[in-house]
């Protein structure tokens, strides 16, 4: 970090090492080390010695952010409040936290304590004047023309997204699912700005900062995840097509926003969608809003202004083409909500 110029980068996502050791959570009952997980991936062996590094990566986030730049760094009950109470200290302004809560969360190993079902990610602007940046409408759109709560409810990674080693072992103990990197770089920033991330792990920032046309800077001591990391950027393609924003009206409120489709992958940005005649159609942007022509906004308003309606029910007006059929939008949040858990072993 210290090879790059001050005042060179927008945006900085952190997920620091959770300071498990010092608390003796890297073990189960058994005495086995958690998957994924070795004695120097999470090294320090008391509450100096973390405050330290902490204080020492922090204050050069801080020289490079630009004046009006963010920080997301994102922790459990392990370390965040340490981290917080540094983030003041140094000068960063707190906007919000943010709860992740995780639909798949690991159970606890011992039995003595509540199932620890969320993370939190601290939003921080470089000072308390900064001009910070916030997309509330590609938020709102996000989440279907209601405003973007503090609380964000994402699975953990799973399934093919989850890289894994030659044994086929989890590759990264806490691997952030790339949905909430989505959300948290289409929040506070715009297209070509550049994003930092000091703990790069295997790239998920990186990934996504790519598809969303993004620059981004990624840190990596460990070349087993750096390994990956540059391989799963170079797998990642970027989007092409324009963020939207959408205005704010009422709608029937589904049981899962369109949004979260996007972030999950379920449908890419860029996808076309048709009515079930094919007379009209629109273009999936990555903040789950529609674009046709001069029109956007969510899929209901998009598809009740090409029909000159006061209505529309997008989840069953749109349809997408998959293997040469023309498919509902709501078999994808059929799918979405039928998704089964996964497990994991730590905060990730």
């Amino acid at each position: 970090m210290r090879m790059l110029p001050s005042a060179s980068v927008d945006c900085v996502f952190a997920d620091p090492p959770y300071n498990l050791q010092l608390r003796g959570e890297l073990r189960r009952p058994d005495d086995s080390l958690v998957d994924g997980v070795d004695d120097d991936w999470d090294r320090f062996n008391d509450f100096a010695s973390y405050d330290g590094f902490t204080r020492e990566w922090l204050t050069e986030c801080r020289r490079l952010l630009r004046k009006d730049g963010t920080l997301w760094v994102i922790g459990a009950y392990h370390n965040i409040f340490r981290i917080g109470a540094i983030l003041q200290d140094l000068g960063f302004w707190i906007l919000n936290d943010v709860i992740w809560r995780k639909s798949n969360p690991m159970p606890n190993f011992r039995g003595r304590r509540f199932t620890n079902a969320h993370e939190t990610l601290i939003w921080a602007a470089r000072g308390r004047d900064s001009r910070y940046r916030f997309n509330y409408q590609a938020m709102k759109s996000l989440n279907d023309d209601i405003q973007m709560r503090s609380d964000w409810f994402i699975p953990l990674c799973t399934g093919p997204e989850r890289l894994r080693n030659e044994h086929g072992l989890k590759l990264h103990p806490t691997q952030k699912p790339e949905a909430l990197l989505h959300r948290v770089l289409l929040a506070s920033t715009n297209q070509d700005d550049i994003v930092l991330d000091p703990f790069a792990g295997t790239g998920t920032t990186a990934a996504v900062a790519k598809r969303l046309r993004r620059h981004f800077i990624g840190i990596e001591r460990h070349p087993a995840y750096a390994e990956a990391a540059i391989g799963r950027v170079r797998r990642t393609k970027a989007i092409s097509v324009e963020g939207a924003t959408s205005h704010a009206t009422k709608r029937e409120a589904p049981r899962i926003p369109f949004g979260s489709l996007v972030e999950q992958g379920l449908i890419a940005p860029g996808t076309a969608v048709f009515d079930r005649r094919r007379r009209v159609s629109a273009t999936v942007g990555p903040d789950g809003s529609l674009s046709a022509g001069e029109i956007r906004g969510s899929i209901h308003q998009v598809g009740a202004l090409l029909q000159n309606a006061p209505s529309c029910n997008g989840w069953t007006f749109w349809h997408f083409e998959r293997d040469g059929a023309l498919l509902q939008l709501d078999t994808l949040r059929t799918r979405l909500a039928a998704q089964p858990g996964d497990t994991d072993p730590l905060p990730a």
